[in-house]
């Protein structure tokens, strides 16, 4: 299917979707879309501090709503709460940099995925050529901080069971700790880290081109709720297509990131 045609499809299925032509009584939404996220992941979604949020998700989410003309109301949540949240259906679908771990399908469905990811090791400067394996950091000695509830703590539970595990409660404040000898290593998702070190110059990513794993990012979207994950399907299949999501990361990490 060529890019012309990849477009024109997913354009079709936000008009239909949008037209409320044979929308079943149940899914009739009201205007504000409820879109949960933890605000706490860039660059795919920050909290602005004032109840805003900014980010690449952020960003994807709003440019649909405008599409469809619907408003958006975001809904904070966390990660240990998410299933919660979708569980008393206060969320109409979730972004944020969201990983399509399977755990994930027992509260909500995956959106097509609109890229791919994967862990890789946030250090100080001093010790870029320390902890640079899964092996070097499982060790008795190697202070790892995780955040609580999504697939770093996961992840950092399978792989580091030898190493000194802290578990902190926000994913903000736990690069200080890290800047502030608090802790040795932090296992997040690569294009977290090239953006964080921006923030953070005494810190360093770790091969972000070859991270340990590889996942694909998706939005969440409330279990049997056709009409949203069509309008979010087709949204981010025409993104892809034309480069949306491209451009936007380039904004946000890229050689000459302005956001």
């Amino acid at each position: 299917m060529t890019i012309r045609s990849r477009v024109l499809a997913a354009l079709a299925v936000l008009a239909a979707a949008s037209s409320g032509a044979v929308v079943p009584a149940q899914a009739q939404a009201p205007d504000a879309l409820r879109v949960c996220t933890t605000g706490d992941y860039p660059p795919y979604s920050e909290s602005d501090g004032h109840g805003g949020y900014r980010g690449i998700d952020i960003d994807l989410v709003r440019d649909m709503a405008d599409v469809l003309h619907r408003q958006v109301r975001f809904v904070p949540t966390t990660w240990s709460s998410m299933g919660a949240d979708f569980g008393s259906r206060a969320c109409d679908l979730a972004v944020g940099g969201i990983s399509d771990a399977p755990a994930r399908r027992a509260f909500a469905d995956f959106s097509t995925s609109y890229g791919t990811d994967g862990k890789t090791p946030i250090v100080r400067a001093d010790d870029a050529g320390r902890f640079a394996t899964i092996a070097d950091i499982d060790r008795p000695e190697v202070r790892v901080i995780v955040n609580r509830g999504g697939t770093n703590e996961q992840f950092a539970r399978a792989h580091f069971p030898h190493a000194q595990l802290a578990v902190w409660p926000d994913n903000v404040t736990i690069f200080d700790q890290i800047s502030q000898g608090r802790a040795d290593v932090f296992v997040t998702d690569s294009v977290e880290g090239r953006y964080r070190v921006r923030r953070h110059p005494d810190l360093r990513v770790l091969h972000p081109e070859a991270p340990f794993d590889s996942f694909g990012k998706v939005f969440l979207v409330g279990k049997n709720d056709p009409l949203t994950m069509a309008m979010v399907d087709g949204w981010l299949t025409s993104q892809l297509a034309t480069g949306g999501i491209e451009r936007r990361l380039d904004t946000w990490i890229g050689p000459h990131a302005t956001a």
